[in-house]
């Protein structure tokens, strides 16, 4: 069957809280026994020689291991281009990594000033003959997890389903059966693999099935899923979201997130239970109710305005939440003004008045000041006379 609906959800999924690098995903991968290129991770140049050297193999893959994207076409801050080199000679594979470790590398995914490379992974490099794209996620309409697949790989899954609809294919996977032998096989024949390669690519699309349970994924996706000259079906990468909601029983996967490349006011926001994430804006987004949030977000833009972030305090919010959050805000040097948004369903508006006023008592608020609060415990809308003195012009 032809997938006409949730290729937005294999490329667009909630926002990801645990970060992992691209070796720790291989690592999960290769202990669920799905096939994926020998390799070693290094932290310093000798390491990394050395792991260049037990590779043994005809040609090596040295890659920069960072949170973003187009490392291909970084630069970095030592003056080498390039976070992925190849080589057939392992006695180089030092020299590249004392240009790489310790130095900020910035692709276009990156801030301005990039970020600082700590580790490598030195990978035996193998011959791709053919590419498909291959993905496990969760789907709304289906109620559950799909397959989703195309014998087009190694580009972008969107454009391929904007060109070419009929070389995206999709597998409704039973949650209580799992993925049926009879499905393997009819997706790995869709993705064009053949002869004893169609078993193989059947036997890794069961495995992969295999780890999204076993990691609690929202999605896992193969990008590649190539075949070699030698016969074999290889994932030579792969993005794994995982359900947040998990992390109890996930301890381990968990311990692995890498914070030191996350944006500082997202992991400080995130200690405090709120969802934040920041924007390019100059007007701070106080709001509760992810709903609200973005079509607040979208009001002060369709207004002339920028929005500073995206910030959803959720329902059982705390006073002392609120102060946090403040806190957040106003040491962000961009924001020149502040709006909170408060539609009290569930949110006890008391609450988020007593927390503005101590925020604006101690803090010493120093830009204007907004507030909308209507719902429970503010009658009629008013705003709460705790936040007078502090709201000259309400």
């Amino acid at each position: 069957p032809r997938m006409p609906t949730c290729l937005s959800c294999a490329r667009v999924s909630s926002r990801r809280w645990l970060n992992l690098q691209e070796y720790q995903s291989k690592k999960l991968m290769q202990e669920s026994g799905v096939t994926v290129q020998r390799f070693y991770v290094a932290d310093n140049p000798p390491d990394a020689l050395q792991a260049a050297k037990r590779l043994n193999a005809k040609e090596i893959v040295l890659k920069a291991q960072i949170l973003a994207g187009g490392r291909g076409k970084g630069v970095f801050s030592s003056g080498l281009k390039g976070g992925v080199h190849l080589t057939k000679d392992p006695s180089v594979v030092g020299e590249l990594a004392s240009k790489m470790l310790g130095y900020s590398l910035t692709t276009k995914q990156t801030p301005k000033e990039g970020v600082e490379v700590k580790t490598v992974m030195v990978a035996e490099a193998l011959d791709i003959t053919r590419e498909t794209y291959f993905a496990i996620l969760m789907d709304r309409a289906c109620n559950g997890p799909v397959m989703v697949g195309s014998p087009q790989g190694g580009m972008d899954i969107e454009e391929v389903a904007d060109k070419s609809p009929e070389l995206i294919f999709k597998e409704v996977i039973d949650i209580f059966e799992g993925v049926r032998d009879d499905q393997a096989l009819r997706m790995a024949a869709n993705l064009g693999f053949k002869g004893p390669l169609k078993r193989q690519a059947a036997d890794q699309i069961m495995r992969l099935y295999d780890l999204f349970l076993k990691v609690d994924a929202t999605q896992v996706e193969v990008n590649p899923l190539g075949e070699t000259p030698e016969g074999q079906v290889v994932c030579f990468d792969a993005k794994i979201s995982f359900d947040d909601n998990a992390e109890f029983r996930q301890k381990a996967v968990f311990a692995l997130d890498d914070m030191s490349e996350s944006d500082p006011t997202e992991t400080e926001a995130a200690k405090w239970d709120l969802k934040y994430i920041g924007l390019d804006g100059n007007i701070a987004c106080f709001v509760n109710g992810a709903g609200l949030a973005m079509a607040t977000c979208d009001i002060i833009d369709l207004h002339g305005g920028k929005p500073a972030n995206f910030l959803d305090l959720g329902g059982g919010v705390k006073e002392k939440q609120v102060y946090e959050a403040f806190k957040l805000l106003t040491a962000d040097p961009k924001v020149e003004a502040i709006l909170v948004n408060i539609f009290g369903g569930i949110v006890n508006c008391a609450i988020i008045a007593n927390g503005i006023t101590k925020a604006c008592r101690e803090l010493e608020l120093k830009v204007p000041l907004v507030v909308r609060l209507e719902g429970g415990y503010c009658t009629g809308g008013a705003t709460p006379t705790a936040l007078h003195p502090y709201l000259p012009s309400v």
